[in-house]
């Protein structure tokens, strides 16, 4: 530890010397790395990464996933793309920022050629947390709404059209009201008013559950098309400001206070799918339920699918939360000596396993909908959105204490998406920690704060009538593919990762995972390849998308990627010699390349330039130093 050194001002005796750190920097005495802080504990850093991996997809994308590809036979391809393609990723996320103390932007001094792709990790990071917390405004809504003696979508209302009906086909006829005026009306509505139907005049026309029309008449209010904005729904951005408070109070402190939270959100969640799983499988038709979910129903000539073999791989990447920049970013305040390899297990295998559990609970409550209303599983079962605010609700105002359910379930999702925006958020004031250290040291709690803000504002447009915005148009599963094959790229070209896996952990050596990162790289391939050839036109409901809103998805899509061309050619500009040479510097790690603190350096790295000073293949920075002297 005496190669570390302090800036002039700390340069005092004892405790005092501590307390000034702990005020400004937000480290303690126990921190390794007293410029950036560590983890105080290492259960912090397991609940948060946890916490981040587990999100929304667990509970409303991958349940209907398994049902959707084949039952129990899905697990056979989720299984082997963990192995083959999340578990590596996440690891070398997890490892390279625990090695160099570096967020997702300054981490590719390891290879200057390619440090666009930290570029693009932090804007599909905002992107994605700007649309994730109106999900979370949602809930918070939803939870509101649920403190009633009966759910307010129990049954149709006021706020309901005549389409509204528990039964799959609403019949309709015309009645005589008065002489010489016919009208067409709901038949239930004909029966109640002791009308009479003119013979012959009945259609019948698919009825929508109540549930359904509350959440698109009241909740969103949603508008006829994209083409009709309407106004801000007053009630959605109070929801959505309180979402932001609650996100910029557990994070004005960073990681001391952010890694405390998460003893409560990343744990909650489990608490609450227990109570549902021993709910759900109390009730009259769960079995059939869970059956269609993972039992009887499994189908392994579904495998012969790829389009099953792609899903398994992109939920995987969408359930791992990897090429967001937010592993990098949480395992940058490791020690580092940490065992980051049996961390990546423990978490993917948490993580998918969780998704399994989950899946058991909403389908065993999901199975009691389908008996009670006389249909199919298979008619009542939804994902994403449809799931969690019209088929989830919908069952569960069935339950007696329907209310008490609901408050439980959005609040399990309240908890489930702040822990994944916690870590978006903590991406972004990483990376701004690292090209602005001087200013984050000063300002850590404003420039927060100003982040949620900012981001805040620009999630007003989601909750405007028509609500298209980001959570229609998000990032692609294109994109995600996209970057984490540049990523595999660089797993295999950056010789020195390998040293450091040997150094830090004794784990590995290059020639042991040259092979599995191969077939690594060719399934990446194959799933960006098909993912484009299968692209098809995103509908909201029945209403398609016009040209000009997926021109906006892609245009989204394009400035996020187009990051990793510009800074390629910017650094084969600013290297020197002919072109060849220019390419082979920017494929070597910068000078500044390695472990943050000295005494972790070595031999290898002991010649190395100073990691506080920029180098040609840096991005600039207005304070000059990572490290103040």
């Amino acid at each position: 530890m005496n190669s570390l050194k302090w800036p002039s001002f700390l340069k005092c005796r004892g405790k005092e010397k501590v307390t000034i750190s702990s005020q400004n920097f937000h480290v303690d005495e126990n921190d390794e790395n007293q410029d950036r802080g560590n983890w105080s504990k290492k259960s912090d850093y397991l609940l948060s990464m946890i916490g981040y991996a587990v999100g929304l997809g667990n509970v409303w994308r991958f349940p209907y996933l398994t049902y959707n590809n084949g039952g129990g036979a899905f697990l056979i391809p989720y299984t082997i793309m963990l192995a083959l393609a999340g578990l590596p990723l996440f690891f070398l996320e997890c490892s390279l920022g625990q090695f160099a103390s570096l967020g997702p932007v300054s981490v590719w001094r390891i290879l200057p050629l390619f440090q666009g792709v930290g570029i693009t990790m932090v804007l599909i990071s905002i992107f994605v947390t700007i649309y994730y917390n109106v999900i979370i405004a949602y809930s918070l809504y939803y939870m509101f709404a649920s403190f009633q003696n009966r759910l307010p979508w129990a049954n149709c209302s006021s706020w309901s059209d005549e389409n509204c009906s528990r039964s799959p086909i609403v019949t309709r006829c015309n009645v005589t009201v008065k002489p010489g005026e016919i009208i067409q009306m709901n038949k239930s509505w004909v029966d109640t008013n002791n009308f009479t139907c003119i013979n012959g005049s009945q259609v019948y026309e698919p009825g929508q559950l109540p549930s359904e029309q509350y959440w698109n008449k009241v909740a969103l209010q949603r508008s006829s098309g994209m083409d009709e904005t309407g106004v801000v729904v007053w009630y959605l951005a109070l929801c959505l400001l309180l979402a932001w408070l609650i996100v910029g109070a557990a994070l004005f402190k960073g990681i001391k206070s952010s890694g405390k939270v998460v003893y409560f959100t990343a744990l909650f969640p489990y608490v609450v799918l227990l109570i549902l799983l021993i709910r759900g499988a109390t009730l009259e038709g769960a079995s059939k339920g869970i059956s269609y979910y993972i039992g009887s129903q499994s189908n392994f000539t579904k495998l012969k699918e790829a389009e099953v073999w792609k899903d398994a791989a992109t939920q995987i990447f969408y359930s791992l939360s990897v090429a967001w920049g937010g592993l990098v970013a949480l395992s940058s305040y490791n020690k580092f000596n940490n065992n980051c390899f049996s961390d990546a297990i423990v978490i993917c295998l948490t993580n998918c396993l969780t998704s399994v559990f989950a899946g058991f609970a909403i389908f065993s409550i999901l199975g009691h909908m389908a008996h009670i209303s006389g249909k199919e599983v298979s008619q009542v079962v939804k994902e994403g959105f449809d799931l969690a605010f019209v088929a989830y609700p919908e069952a569960l105002a069935q339950l007696p204490g329907g209310p008490f359910w609901s408050v439980l379930f959005f609040f399990m999702l309240l908890t489930l998406g702040l822990d994944s925006q916690f870590a978006s958020i903590e991406t972004i004031t990483t990376t701004i920690q690292d090209l602005f250290p001087k200013l984050m040291k000063k300002m850590r709690v404003p420039i927060t704060l100003g982040c949620c803000l900012v981001l805040f504002l620009l999630g007003l447009v989601c909750v405007t009538q028509y609500l298209k915005s980001l959570k229609e148009t998000r990032v692609s599963t294109e994109e995600i593919v996209y970057v984490n094959k540049f990523k595999s790229w660089y797993y295999l070209e950056a010789d020195v990762y390998n040293v450091y896996v040997a150094q830090a952990i004794s784990l590995l050596e290059r020639h042991d995972i040259q092979i599995p990162l191969f077939f690594h790289i060719l399934l990446l391939q194959g799933i960006f390849f098909w993912s484009v050839v299968t692209f098809h036109r995103p509908t909201y409901g029945t209403i398609k998308y016009p040209d000009w809103g997926i021109a906006i998805g892609w245009c989204m899509i394009i400035f996020c990627i187009i990051w990793i061309p510009i800074m390629a050619t910017i650094k084969i500009i600013q290297a020197k010699g002919n072109i060849f040479q220019r390419i082979a510097s920017c494929c070597r790690p910068a000078s500044n390349w390695g472990p943050y603190l000295e005494q972790h350096r070595g031999e290898r790295y002991k010649g190395m330039v100073d990691p506080t000073k920029e180098t040609d293949h840096e991005i600039p920075t207005v304070s000059g130093s990572r490290k103040p002297e």
